[in-house]
This record gives C-alpha cells, structure tokens and sequence, in this order.
C-alpha cells in the first residue's frame, strides 16, 4: 500500500471540540486525537461521522516553556472513517484554521 500522506503525522492525544457544520443546532462533541498534522487530524468518535461531513473543530496545543495552551478552530472535512473492535475514529483533512485566544475557558463554535 503506498502512503498517501503528504505531511508528517504526530502521535499525539490533544483534547478537541466538535460539532457538524450544516447543523448550527447540535450540540457540540468532546473527543480526543490520536494523531495530527498540519494537514488533518485522527480523532475518536462516538458515533458515526459519514464522509464528506463538514465539521466546526477546536484543537487545544498543550502548553510548553514558550507560552500557555493554544487553541486552534478549524474546518475540516471527514475523509475516512476506521471502525474498530474497541475504538470508532475519524480522519479529517483541515481546510481551514486559524488560532485563537481562548477567552474565559469557553470554547465557541458559533
């Protein structure tokens, strides 16, 4: 199977918000990274995301010695979901984002 894979993934388990973006109405969804990179994210799902759903994302950056967490809002669109025996997960290319202050710890996808 040849990669297709443009852009170095990081193994890394980041906190992040969802929702989908043609329902301004639902609720938005907590969820976890399995791995990213400055393409697309790999996160948990809950339940069945179909691809090509367009979703509203916030991805929290942890902090380091430079600065406090960061967050990132995103649009990304689901390309592929992998159904396990323990897990769902869902890959997402990220069309667009922009970081963003995190204004008195609440997260708005509005």
């Amino acid at each position: 199977m040849n990669e297709r894979r443009k852009a170095r993934r990081y193994n890394l388990s980041l906190p992040i918000v969802f929702r989908i973006r043609s329902d301004k109405e639902s609720s938005t969804r907590n969820s976890r990274t399995r791995d990213v990179s400055t393409q697309g994210v790999y996160f948990t799902i809950e339940e069945a995301l179909p691809a090509g759903t367009a979703l509203d994302v916030v991805l929290t950056l942890p902090s380091n010695a430079a600065g406090p967490s960061a967050l990132v809002r995103a649009i990304c669109r689901v390309v592929r979901v992998d159904t396990g025996s323990s897990r769902d997960y869902a890959a997402a290319v990220i069309e667009n984002y922009a970081f963003v202050r995190e204004e008195t710890g609440k997260i708005n996808l509005s």
